[in-house]
């Protein structure tokens, strides 16, 4: 009888193997930037670039974060998450500002997996967005 459980038990064990979907992945890049927490959170929240390819979710004064989404639907990549937040830097006149962003590739079947819908291709359009994003933030804020 244990064994008859055992061989059960490893039977349907096996069939869960399979059922994985695909793996969430996460891109997160910060940069600092030569201005005050403040100056860079009161920059930040206008949010008027913000909402022309994202929908913001939610704003958190207290911990200076932006929780948005994208709203673009012809990207490689799906289930897009993603926060900015400012932190302090080393100094009073310093900022460290982290985008977190989390999704899945386009193809949510397991393999194979079709040309250009791979979880490479999803980190490297979000990284695409992301650190050409940070330096854009770092030139305007360090400009005003």
């Amino acid at each position: 009888m244990t064994r008859l459980i055992t061989v059960i038990f490893a039977l349907l064990l096996s069939f869960q193997i399979f059922a994985h979907g695909p793996t969430p992945q996460k891109v997160q890049e910060s940069i600092t930037v030569n201005i005050s927490p403040n100056k860079a959170w009161a920059a930040l929240k206008d949010f008027s670039e913000f909402t022309k390819i994202m929908k913001i979710r939610s704003v958190d004064e207290e911990s200076m974060k932006v929780k948005y989404e994208m709203i673009k639907k012809d990207v490689p990549f799906s289930d897009y998450n993603a926060y900015i937040v400012i932190k302090n830097g080393a100094n009073e006149n310093e900022s460290v500002i982290q985008w977190t962003a989390r999704f899945y590739r386009t193809y949510k079947l397991n393999p194979p997996i079709p040309e250009g819908q791979d979880d490479e291709t999803a980190v490297a359009a979000v990284k695409a967005i992301v650190l050409p994003g940070l330096e854009s933030l770092k030139k305007s804020l360090e400009v005003k």
